[in-house]
């Protein structure tokens, strides 16, 4: 498959790591900038739009510019940033093989780390363990980057309900923190942990 700077751009911005996903809290989303792509290619005397140009025929000032957006996203891993710093120092054909098939897989190495710290959580929950598991037993770079961009939220949101049941089900529980709870139960993945982390202390406070 011929990659064209618009699909690069946007790949970029889909295959961003997840390492903030690490801590308990869920981050509600993790949108780009970089995917807006308007810009026009002028170098043969006509106006091409930087979209429709394959990254085997990109020149070397839109390879650097490609590159350069991704050292630029803040969540580019360790990985990812070394292997696109390696492709600058290099040649022109280094900067198209990381866009091509580097950066997919020092995404993936980068993706690796963001789950193994996530498995290392102690108050990661059953759920999360499994898919986790899951994700690194598949070990491809899609496997792993679903988990980080969908499985984690969908995993977490199964543990806190069996959190927020546990606390129904204790016979301690206030009539007021029990109806908190049944509420949340019916929330979004969000929600839920809300109310673990905030709201449970709020109705009780």
């Amino acid at each position: 498959m011929r990659l064209t700077r618009g699909a690069l751009i946007v790949a970029a911005a889909a295959l961003a790591p997840a390492l903030l996903l690490a801590s308990p809290a869920l981050a509600a989303g993790t949108a780009s900038s970089s995917t807006a792509v308007t810009a026009t290619s002028v170098t043969d005397g006509s106006a091409t739009p930087v979209d429709e140009i394959p990254v085997d025929e990109m020149p070397e000032e839109e390879l650097r510019i490609a590159i350069a957006r991704i050292l630029a996203d803040p969540d580019s891993g360790r990985r990812v940033i070394r292997e696109a710093n390696a492709a600058l120092d290099g040649t022109v054909e280094d900067m198209r093989h990381f866009l091509e098939t580097g950066y997919r897989l020092a995404q993936a190495e980068d993706d690796r780390v963001a789950i193994v710290r996530i498995l290392s959580d102690p108050d990661s929950g059953r759920g999360v363990v499994r898919e986790a598991n899951k994700a690194l037993d598949t070990n491809t770079p899609e496997s792993l980057r679903a988990f980080l961009e969908t499985g984690y939220r969908l995993a977490q949101a199964e543990d806190d309900r069996v959190a927020i049941v546990r606390i129904i089900s204790n016979p301690n529980t206030s009539d007021a923190l029990r109806a908190a709870a049944r509420e949340a139960l019916d929330g979004t993945p969000e929600e839920l942990r809300y109310f673990l982390e905030v709201g449970q202390y709020e109705v009780d406070g």
